[in-house]
């Protein structure tokens, strides 16, 4: 008797295991059609041209070769992909000292203006970031507002040159990607519980000491995130380098976009790609092992 009532369940939990997979399989069909006709058919078929070179007019020979490996060596393109760090770093950095204090100076408000200082943080995500790069052109031009201001106030004599140089890239880079380095930062302090801060007090560690014994320590986990959202994309960037920096100041990604739109090389794109890919997973290992570690101390 006991074995028909055994089986009786497994044949009743059967049709219910089938249904699950069903919806399961129905669930993540959009996403995982989505994952492989955009990322991983894009990647195999970028990993497939590094090894083929470029046709006499465009499009690729399939004959294998390691020559756009050598082409990397090239003193042009590896002053370019330096050119690209510095500045992507420079980039990072000046998004940390600013958005650290900003995200921890925002926890500290009151429920009401945190809400609205985190709706003016997130607000120009609502805006196409091509509109807010051609809003600094028309802010920073000769005949722009802040060039209009400086001579107004009789700060200069002529307009400057605010335009089209490295400055200006970092600039717009850090305008553009400040809140992905605010908002990790905030949650981290939001998160930690006031009576460490209050036991640090009690055992007579001064404000500064317990931010740097207690707050510096729980949140650098998400300070290294930030600053991985703004390296990767600062890195790739090739809007800001062009608008704002007038194509005088040539980044990775200016050059990547030039090899498969102006020069029609492919293979040697999609080697430039693969080097920019490679320095993003370098950085997301050794952010993830950072945070382990110390997490862990």
């Amino acid at each position: 008797m006991s074995g028909n009532l055994t089986k009786a369940s497994e044949t009743s939990r059967r049709p219910l295991g089938w249904g699950r997979a069903a919806a399961a399989v129905f669930f993540l069909a959009p996403g995982l059609t989505a994952l492989i006709v955009l990322a991983i058919v894009p990647m195999i078929l970028m990993l497939t041209y590094m090894f083929f070179p470029r046709g006499r007019f465009g499009g690729v020979v399939y004959e294998f070769t390691l020559e756009n490996f050598a082409r990397l060596n090239d003193p042009l393109y590896l002053g370019v992909i330096g050119d690209s760090l510095v500045i992507a770093g420079l980039v990072t950095l000046i998004a940390l000292l600013i958005g650290y204090p900003t995200a921890y100076a925002i926890a500290q408000l009151p429920p009401r203006w945190k809400t609205i200082a985190l709706l003016a943080i997130m607000l120009p995500f609502w805006t196409n970031f091509l509109i807010r790069v051609y809003a600094w052109i028309v802010l920073l031009s000769g005949p722009g507002l802040v060039n209009d201001a400086l001579t107004g106030l009789g700060l200069v004599d002529e307009p400057l040159a605010l335009l089209y140089n490295e400055g200006t890239i970092v600039l717009g880079l850090v305008y553009g990607y400040l809140s992905l380095m605010i908002l990790p930062i905030y949650s981290a302090v939001e998160k930690i519980d006031p009576r460490l801060r209050e036991a640090s007090a009690n055992l007579g560690a001064s404000p500064f000491r317990t931010f740097l014994s207690v707050t510096l320590p729980l949140t650098l986990p998400s300070a290294l995130i930030g600053a991985v959202l703004v390296f990767v994309p600062s890195f790739g960037n090739y809007v800001v380098p062009e608008l704002l920096g007038g194509g005088k100041a040539i980044m990775v990604g200016n050059m990547i976009r030039d090899q498969f739109l102006k020069a029609r090389d492919w293979p040697f794109g999609a080697t430039l790609a693969l080097v920019m890919i490679v320095f993003t997973f370098v950085l997301l290992i050794a952010q993830a092992v950072a945070s382990r570690r110390m997490r862990n101390a």
